[in-house]
């Protein structure tokens, strides 16, 4: 499975776990029909990832929760200025200003990459 279906599913396994109520169609669309910016970004955070979890030497695992998520949300946020000229505010949100949900998925995708390396 490549880097960015990884964390796809990842993202859609924890927005279905965390989101409260039923969340927006775009949270949990398929790999397949996810626009191409979107699996650039997520293919690049899921390898900084990685890359962070090798430079570590394996002591990531040490890390809490919330520094994991805390990772992946300001990887995220790169992908986002990188893609995007003027990104919606939402997309670039310090971690503190993020949704519980989303802060539980960021940590749940970190923990899914972790699972593979």
């Amino acid at each position: 499975m490549n880097d960015g279906r990884i964390f796809r599913e990842a993202w859609i396994d924890g927005v279905n776990k965390h989101y409260p109520g039923e969340p927006k169609p775009g949270y949990v669309t398929p790999w397949d029909e996810t626009p191409e910016w979107e699996r650039d970004a997520a293919a690049a955070v899921c390898g900084q990832v990685r890359d962070f979890i090798a430079v570590s030497g394996g002591h990531a695992a040490r890390l809490t929760r919330e520094q994991k998520g805390r990772f992946v949300a300001i990887c995220w946020t790169a992908q986002m200025f990188r893609h995007f000229e003027d990104p919606k505010p939402g997309y670039v949100a310090d971690w503190s200003d993020l949704p519980v949900w989303q802060r539980e998925t960021d940590a749940d995708i970190f923990e899914r990459i972790e699972g593979t390396v």
